[in-house]
């Protein structure tokens, strides 16, 4: 073959191989209609409104089983109260595989300890311990939510929710004025500035009789707790209670285009699930949505990755439409599915784009991001989805048109993570993380684009429509 780099050509010609051989990651807005911008926004929206409901993991799984039974998703389950699944039978067989799409509903945040009612110079506080990875100083001097569930001694449950509503308090931590800051934050690494046993909510002021009654200012909340809630101190042990972000989901920017919240890793691919599912028509293979806890923490537990609940939900549907399933026609439907770890990826940024593999990273407002393997450094820990999946999926989104784009999460010595994907791969079913890029991940408030939200929902819709 003759080398062709020597021969002239004319501008029109080279921009024509360019376009025909070169790939270029295309920006959402460039490629979508106008009725489509339209679909954009309308359901950018919609998932505010989820976003605002869905505070915690089971504030997310009680939204999406009362909206699913509504929209009549012929199988809903319910596990623990923090983990969902949502099927949908498809034309084909059962046993010629399913499209799965997981992803989880937990988030970073702080949880309190069951024991964490205390008084100090005059004030009340609250102990906490902080739940998955966050960075402890974004956590200070903002305004927090309380959400959780209380169990009572006689065995009652209690659901709360304080600091949402414009007219409840909220509660914060409390940072160090910077006159006084040099020893004990400036000179110290920032992962070590702010101690997390110091990360103390703040809850009340006022005390309750004179000053010779000992801890009056701890006994004038248990009497308002127990005045408002009844309970007392004791039932706070039996309590699962998590301190959020107070406020709700924001547009960003002069033009609307992001949206800036707590929790897009990982309730936008959630959501983004949960919306394909119940929009999916005429689905070939049974689709299936599962939702799950503790991703943040490692997959661990009950309700988390790590556990036999994939297996526990399949017997289930089998049993609804009709089989008779067994340990071995179980893991052999498992091995022939297909499944997305919706998960969301890191979006270059602009300010420490230095931290970045520029050609291989995700960006903001490019569409879903297809992420080929996780883990850290020489890809331990992580699944790595073989060529004939990424060929497949990538076939597939072009044909229906989905924006998509690639990423990786940092350069190699720098970036790393982990997702549910590894988990689900030991099943042997062809599995590959997507969702869109955000930015500020882990922060409380994180930032996504508009566009990105409305390529993950398409691609998931059409993956679970999807055939062989």
């Amino acid at each position: 073959m003759k080398p062709t780099g020597g021969k002239a050509m004319k501008k029109e010609e080279i921009e024509k191989l360019k376009e025909k051989l070169a790939y270029e990651p295309r920006l959402v807005w460039d490629e979508i209609s106008d009725v489509e911008k339209d679909e954009l926004f309308s359901l950018a929206d919609e998932y505010k409104r989820f976003l605002d409901n869905a505070k915690t993991e089971r504030k997310a799984a009680s939204y999406m089983e009362d909206m699913a039974k509504r929209a009549g998703i012929p199988f809903v389950r319910v596990f623990r109260g923090k983990v969902i699944a949502l099927a949908r039978p498809g034309k084909e067989d059962l046993t010629s595989g399913i499209r799965l799409i997981v992803s989880h509903i937990d988030a970073p945040r702080l949880d309190l300890k069951q024991r964490p009612l205390y008084e100090k110079w005059d004030m009340t506080f609250l102990k906490t311990h902080y739940y998955g990875g966050i960075k402890k100083y974004q956590w200070l001097a903002r305004p927090l939510a309380i959400h959780g569930r209380i169990i009572r001694s006689d065995g009652s449950a209690l659901d709360i929710s304080i600091g949402e509503d414009e007219r409840e308090p909220v509660f914060t931590v409390l940072d160090l004025l910077p006159h006084l800051a040099k020893k004990e934050q400036y000179e110290k690494k920032l992962a070590e500035a702010i101690e997390a046993e110091k990360m103390n909510v703040l809850i009340g002021a006022i005390p309750i009789g004179d000053k010779e009654i000992k801890d009056r200012f701890k006994l004038a909340i248990l009497k308002y707790l127990n005045e408002e809630y009844g309970i007392i101190e004791e039932d706070l042990i039996s309590a699962e209670l998590e301190v959020v972000p107070a406020g709700r989901a924001r547009d960003v920017g002069l033009d609307r285009s992001m949206i800036g919240a707590y929790a897009h890793d990982d309730r936008i691919c959630a959501f983004s699930a949960f919306k394909a599912i119940l929009d999916c028509k005429d689905n070939q293979k049974t689709a299936i949505a599962l939702f799950l806890d503790k991703e943040e923490i490692g997959s661990d537990g009950a309700t988390g990755a790590k556990s036999k609940l994939l297996e526990a939900f399949i017997t289930e549907i089998m049993k609804d439409m009709g089989a008779k399933p067994s340990v071995t026609e179980i893991y052999s439907l498992l091995t022939r599915s297909k499944a997305l770890s919706g998960d969301v990826n890191g979006a270059l940024d602009p300010d420490y784009d230095d931290l970045h593999e520029k050609q291989n990273a995700a960006r903001l407002g490019y569409g879903v991001c297809v992420t080929k393997f996780t883990g850290h450094r020489g890809k331990y820990e992580a699944n790595d989805a073989d060529a004939e999946y990424v060929g497949w999926l990538r076939r597939l989104f072009n044909e229906k048109g989905v924006v998509w784009q690639t990423g990786e999460l940092g350069k190699v010595d720098e970036g790393g993570g982990g997702t549910v994907a590894k988990f689900l791969a030991s099943y042997g079913m062809e599995i590959i993380d997507c969702g869109p890029a955000i930015l500020s991940m882990h922060s409380p408030f994180e930032i996504a684009h508009k566009g990105d939200l409305y390529m993950t929902y398409k691609g998931y819709r059409v993956f679970l429509e999807s055939g062989d």
